[in-house]
């Protein structure tokens, strides 16, 4: 009787190292906390971390990023676990990522890569998958001599022009030209939301804006009952959502949009004005924090930066914490060197004493304080849809 062989088709998960320069204008504790979004990220692609290295440097190499001693340490590392491939968690130059590539012989990412990545495999609709394929190719173009360098062998000396090269100019040809039509498609879509916002009526627009995996979605189902989807990874959410909600006898549009992050690459952001004209042009801005992340003021700051980059601080924003029900009293040191614990109850206090802006502490998951939410909301714009529309008798 002939054996049956048994074939593995699971897909295996790819391992990947991660690798950090800390300069001296980064603390440990920062440090640490940009690895451990990195993690995140690796993960939320579908990787596994095995390893994390790190070193302190005033500046990155100019050649490998990292020193040549913590080169040969983690190539030991990456034979010996069998490391599918390295992630930094800094944005790598054409030079260095080629110079990293060649000396490791395994697929190198720097952390721009790594989200253009989660970008694509999340984006849903035609404008977000222009976007994201006009940010790879943008990132790609200065990139491309890494991979003709199999054809190296095959190149004269000097003057003498190879097939590689004579490639390489083809395809820069080819992916300014799609630059070109994927730009000239984004301004047609640009149109087309701009001609949609026009014809939303006279209704006030408000969005939920936040660090990414803060809850946004969540609280978008539960204000709009509509079924957004919400997953416990970085970017779930990609595509502007917008629905029609009704409060007691008040309509207005909410829109969930894209979460923010520290290090997004510039042309990422370039890529997504469209997304983010959402953003530009709401009446009011519910920011979304989440209360029971170790880092959450820093992600506060981080969201607080982004909307004055591009343009839409000066709104009425309502900080709204998520997720008190997961929330852990954080500890600090008094002048006398004693541990404090913060319970929530100080921090909330605290918050009031400093802010002028309105703030509501909710647990969207354990429907905790969602009426005063409404209620919030619903008191802020009654006052400006009265204000902007006095003729309008939606609400008589």
């Amino acid at each position: 009787m002939a054996r049956t062989k048994i074939y593995e088709t699971a897909h295996k998960p790819e391992t990947a190292v991660l690798v950090s320069v800390i300069t001296p204008d980064v603390s440990d504790e920062t440090a640490k906390e940009y690895l451990e979004e990195l993690e995140f990220l690796v993960s939320t692609a579908g990787g596994i971390t095995k390893g994390i290295f790190t070193q302190k440097l005033a500046y990155p190499d100019r050649a490998t990023f990292v020193g040549s001693g913590k080169l040969d340490e983690i190539k030991e590392y990456i034979k010996a676990e069998e490391i599918d491939m390295v992630v930094f968690d800094d944005e790598l130059s054409p030079s260095q990522l080629r110079n990293i590539e060649k000396y490791f012989e395994i697929k190198v990412l720097d952390r721009s890569n790594l989200i253009l990545d989660i970008f694509a495999k999340h984006a849903q609709t035609a404008q977000a998958k222009t976007q994201v394929e006009l940010a790879q190719l943008q990132y790609l173009l200065p990139r491309l001599t890494r991979m003709w360098t199999h054809l190296e062998r095959q190149r004269g000396g000097i003057g003498m022009r190879g097939p590689g090269e004579s490639q390489i100019e083809s395809d820069r040809r080819m992916i300014l030209n799609k630059i070109s039509l994927l730009k000239d498609r984004l301004k047609q879509i640009d149109r087309q939301n701009e001609t949609q916002r026009k014809n939303r009526g006279e209704m006030i627009r408000v969005a939920l804006v936040g660090y990414t995996n803060v809850g946004k979605s969540t609280i978008m189902n539960m204000i709009s009952k509509s079924e957004v989807l919400i997953e416990n990874k970085l970017f779930a959410t990609l595509d502007t959502t917008v629905r029609k909600v009704v409060i007691d006898n008040l309509p207005f549009l909410l829109s969930d949009t894209v979460g923010f992050i520290r290090k997004l690459p510039h042309h990422l952001v370039e890529c997504f004005k469209s997304t983010l004209d959402e953003v530009r042009e709401a009446d009011v801005l519910i920011h979304v924090v989440d209360i029971s992340h170790p880092y959450f003021e820093d992600q506060l700051i981080a969201v607080n930066e982004t909307l004055k980059d591009i343009g839409a601080v000066d709104k009425p924003i309502i900080t709204v914490f998520n997720k008190i029900d997961a929330y852990k009293p954080a500890i600090e040191t008094d002048e006398d060197g004693e541990e404090i614990k913060i319970t929530l109850d100080d921090f909330r206090n605290s918050w009031m004493a400093k802010n002028a802006d309105p703030a509501i502490f909710i647990s969207a998951t354990d429907k905790i304080n969602v009426e005063e939410l409404k209620d919030k909301l619903y008191e802020v714009i009654v006052k400006m849809h009265n204000a902007r529309y006095p003729y309008n008798n939606l609400l008589y």
